[in-house]
């Protein structure tokens, strides 16, 4: 523990997008944290902040962390470079920091790319939140797995025969990050037998919250805050 700080920064979900789905832990933190910091688009409102709003108290330091938000974009790298320098120097400072993450802070979550800047010199606290997948599926009535069944997970944005490979072998999948790869996904899953019955989910938890069979989903095309569930047809 030679050189580690004693003070702890959190990286707290805040679940997919219904303020109800926060849990009690991260609202009873996002109240008494000092510093609070959040990924925000180039210009705008931050959508992990709206989630928590009501939670925020008055006079809390806050760090948009602010990078493009595009289906095209990769991690901001410079941006967690600065957001890590300035949460560096409240941690120093004695000031705990909490992270805002939509969903779940360590399943594809912005809180990654800080903690491996900072989990080395800071104790970092996980705050499980609700993921978008669990989500989607509740509001689908969608089973995700049931007894020995196997469940996979991949961006939709995957080369077509990569993102095949992947799915091959479990009973079900849920696709992140459809946005314009809806084609690619139904294609893959036309093949692998998953097609019939595969439901398309987008905005959970949020205004336009849509839920649609994937060929309804395909005619109408996707947008990027949206994923699909399938699984294999009984055999």
């Amino acid at each position: 523990m030679s050189g580690r700080s004693v003070t702890e920064f959190y990286g707290i979900g805040v679940g997919p997008g219904d303020p109800e789905l926060i849990t009690l832990k991260a609202a009873r933190l996002i109240a008494q944290l000092p510093v609070l910091a959040y990924p925000a688009p180039l210009e705008g409102e931050s959508l992990a902040r709206r989630i928590a709003a009501a939670h925020i108290p008055a006079g809390a330091i806050e760090i948009p962390i602010r990078m493009p938000m595009s289906p095209a974009h990769t991690p901001a790298f410079d941006a967690y470079d600065r957001a890590a320098q300035e949460i560096d120097a409240h941690l120093k400072a004695g000031r705990k920091v909490g992270v805002l993450c939509e969903g779940d802070p360590l399943l594809y979550g912005s809180f990654v790319y800080l903690l491996e800047r900072l989990g080395d010199r800071h104790p970092a606290t996980i705050v499980p939140g609700v993921s978008s997948m669990m989500a989607c599926a509740a509001l689908a009535r969608f089973p995700l797995a049931t007894q020995d069944g196997s469940v996979a997970l991949a961006p939709a944005s995957l080369p077509e025969a990569e993102l095949e490979r992947r799915l091959a072998h479990a009973d079900s999948a849920v696709l992140f990050k459809v946005g314009r790869h809806l084609d690619t996904v139904a294609r893959v899953l036309e093949r692998l037998g998953m097609a019939e019955g595969a439901v398309y989910v987008a905005r959970a938890g949020q205004a336009g919250e849509t839920i649609l069979p994937l060929a309804e989903a395909r005619a109408r095309g996707g947008i990027y805050f949206a994923m699909v569930l399938a699984r294999k047809s009984a055999r």
